[in-house]
């Protein structure tokens, strides 16, 4: 290719030729050892010229093309973990020094992505081995891969430098990066397998126990602090350059289909942007790392007497398990940084536990619980870290998480599945302690200004949870059908029952109207298994396959009716002097229980139901003079009567207490779901056609609107400047 045109230093004129040149020259089929000067000047290059997509789209497949044999992404991802090295070493490090670590990321991350989502079957082949007469890796690298060592230096970097002007737009790009880099679970299928191929994941999971430590409290600090960061754009002259983007900004927008720099929020002067961003990308690299699951052989059954036949290979697939994830495990152990000084005796550990701000965490995830990422981080510091779980449940302000969290299962309509399911397990979770369950209604809210069906004025919050729960439980009567979703609402509402202190009017009335609901649900179920199982008796195969579907919907929907009654039960067995509006709301729809008073599955429940009834209506009898009573009297003589209620003739059952514990295999649920929240958020897209972790529309992929399809190409296209610079 001839020899490396000479490159101006920072500041100077730049020729669009040798821009043209050194990008050809980097997707070429000529090899440049390590040493070569083409790198430098390469990631010296301002890259502030645009252009066409199809020229981009055949820098992308040439690279694809050639790398097998050139390894250039490995060599510019060598010299990308050098630059981090010196950005980290070097005292007073000069912005250009930044900026050649930002080229090189950036470069790496297009090209990387290209790569990852151009893999044809489960050829998942990125080269990233250098040849052995490579000598100027050998002092670097020693026995590490390039991916380990990239990883590396990328984790360091964000976990001991601080986000500031200078260094912003370089943790933004490793961040990017690192979602790109682990980008290849999105190849692999919805369970994890053994010939699964994540390099970059996996040099993660390798890593020193106390630098993955420190990065989950660098990612976590990054959520938390959400800090406003002057963004010094003339430091970087790539950026600064008006309205124009860059090759590479075309690179991503046009043909990669990846977007790592939003120039709308770098116009932006307010600075929310810029606090934001940070934060969110920290999170998404959080949640892929500790959701991600490898899954490998067990090493004694690997080979049985050196013997590598095909038996011995049937045997492996047998025998997989799943290693452990050190990010989880740290996120798991960490504690709040507020009890440093306390000197607990005898509780010396050997794990090294990593502190955090449990206090700002908390606030923080209060404010961004609309976001689904913050719902899923919430989800997993409750189930998996306990000490976080102990502080939620001992703070007076429940409501900073819980009022976001019953907002969003308000507008069911408008969230996903995956969100109501996250939202609901963590209220179940916390409805397991008997605390949480009687200081949420010593709390009062002076209003819900979004709850629009009727006015809630000084309510307690462990009343609107009431009445949200059974909102949701009715909504997913009527649309979404799902036996999971109503089982964790009312085992939330049994948990909650035992504990429940003067119940709201509202609350009260939206509990008895539950049962009603049900109750008219399973009399037209039970109407129509009968009539089927009478029409269709004999007839045929299909008719009794409907049958019996119809018999499981009935003892699904008998079960609920059970459970609400049991909650029903629990109230008046165990808090009825503190509910007088459960009385009266049971005593105005008395006749809803009438019809299962002797039904085998209910009747020794609603025995206790008309026990209470009984004792009531004989006090208001008693105390009937004629003529209607308003209901403010009405509620008088219960109140006065709830003073001598004495339980009498009541049978006492086993308060039901309903645990939540993750199924067998979790990951099945947990990476395609972070994944499908990342890609949502972060700000690129992902070839649809590459995706095999999750079901994936193809029709929403841009790179068919774009109308890029397939071209011929050959090497030394890049040699001629065959396009024109846009005006």
């Amino acid at each position: 290719m001839g020899s490396v045109p000479s490159t101006p230093r920072k500041g100077g004129a730049f020729s669009p030729e040798t821009a043209e040149y050194l990008i050809g020259t980097f997707v070429g089929d000529e090899s440049f050892p390590l040493s070569s000067e083409f790198w430098q000047k390469l990631l010296e290059l301002p890259l502030n010229v645009q252009w066409p997509t199809h020229r981009v789209q055949q820098a992308c497949e040439l690279l694809a093309k050639n790398n097998c044999h050139t390894r250039h992404l490995a060599k510019i991802l060598f010299h990308l973990a050098c630059n981090l090295q010196e950005c980290m070493s070097t005292s007073g490090v000069s912005p250009f020094v930044y900026e050649k670590a930002v080229n090189a990321v950036y470069i790496s991350s297009v090209f990387l992505k290209h790569l990852i989502e151009s893999v044809q079957g489960d050829n998942v082949q990125l080269y990233l081995s250098l040849d052995d007469n490579e000598a100027a890796h050998k002092d670097v690298l020693g026995d590490q891969t390039i991916e380990n060592l990239v990883m590396k230096n990328v984790l360091n970097f964000i976990a001991s430098v601080e986000v500031s002007s200078n260094t912003f737009l370089l943790h933004l790009e490793l961040l990017n990066f690192m979602i790109i880099a682990m980008s290849t679970q999105l190849l692999c299928g919805p369970s994890p397998g053994p010939n699964d191929v994540n390099p970059f994941l996996d040099a993660a999971m390798a890593q020193d126990s106390t630098l993955i430590g420190s990065v989950v409290q660098r990612l976590l600090l990054n959520f938390i602090a959400r800090t406003s960061v002057s963004f010094n754009r003339a430091n970087y002259s790539i950026y600064y350059d008006g309205s124009q983007s860059s090759v590479l900004q075309r690179v991503g927008s046009a043909a990669a289909n990846i977007v790592l720099f939003p120039f709308s929020f770098f116009i932006s002067s307010s600075g929310e942007g810029s606090r934001n961003l940070i934060a969110d990308i920290s999170l998404h690299v959080l949640l892929v790392l500790i959701h991600y699951h490898k899954c490998v052989v067990s090493e004694d059954c690997s080979v049985i007497g050196n013997n590598k036949s095909s038996a011995s290979d049937s045997l492996l697939k047998e025998n997989p398990y799943f290693s452990d994830n050190p990010y989880c495990k740290a996120l798991e152990h960490a504690m709040d940084c507020e009890l440093d000084h306390v000197d607990i005796e005898g509780n010396a550990q050997s794990v090294r536990h990593i502190k955090l701000p449990f206090a700002s965490l908390f606030d923080t995830l209060g404010i961004c619980l609309a976001d689904e990422a913050a719902v899923l981080l919430l989800y997993s510091l409750l189930q998996g870290n306990s000490a976080f779980l102990e502080y939620v449940l001992v703070r007076t302000d429940l409501d900073t998480l819980l009022i976001p969290i019953l907002e969003a299962l308000y507008n069911a309509p408008q969230r996903t599945a995956n969100q109501i399911y996250m939202l609901l397990i963590i209220l179940l979770i916390l409805s397991q302690d008997s605390s949480f369950n009687a200081s949420i209604h010593k709390l009062m809210l002076t209003g819900v200004p979004w709850y629009k069906e009727r006015l809630l004025h000084q309510t307690s919050l462990g009343s609107l949870m009431v009445i949200i729960l059974i909102r949701t439980v009715q909504y997913n009567l009527s649309k979404l059908r799902d036996v999971y979703l109503q089982t964790t609402c009312l085992a939330t509402l049994a948990n909650m029952a035992p504990h429940v202190h003067r119940l709201s009017a509202y609350a009260s009335q939206r509990l008895v109207s539950l049962f009603d609901m049900l109750s008219r649900k399973y009399n037209k179920l039970a109407d129509r298994t009968d009539n089927k199982l009478h029409n269709e008796k004999g007839n045929s195969i299909e008719g009794d396959s409907l049958v019996e579907d119809m018999s499981t919907e009935l003892h699904i929907c008998t079960d609920f009716l059970r459970l609400v009654l049991e909650i029903i039960n629990a109230i008046l067995t165990y808090a009825l002097p503190r509910n007088p509006e459960v009385v009266y709301a049971i005593m105005h729809r008395q006749e809803v229980f009438q019809s299962f008073k002797n039904h085998p599955r209910f009747n020794e429940l609603l025995e206790n139901i008309y026990t209470v009834l009984d004792f009531f209506n004989s006090r208001m009898d008693a105390q009937r003079e004629g003529g209607d009573w308003s209901v403010d009297e009405v509620l008088h003589v219960i109140i006065v009567n709830c003073r001598s209620w004495r339980g009498d003739g009541m049978k006492m059952f086993t308060q039901l207490r309903f645990t939540y514990e993750q199924e067998s295999h979790p990951e099945e649920f947990f990476i395609p779901y972070v994944w499908q929240l990342v890609l949502s958020r972060c700000g690129f897209t992902f070839n649809a056609g590459a995706v095999n972790l999750f079901p994936v529309d193809l029709h929403t992929d841009e790179r068919l609107d774009n109308g890029v399809g397939e071209s011929t190409l050959q090497n030394g296209d890049f040699d001629k400047p065959e396009y024109q610079l846009d005006p």
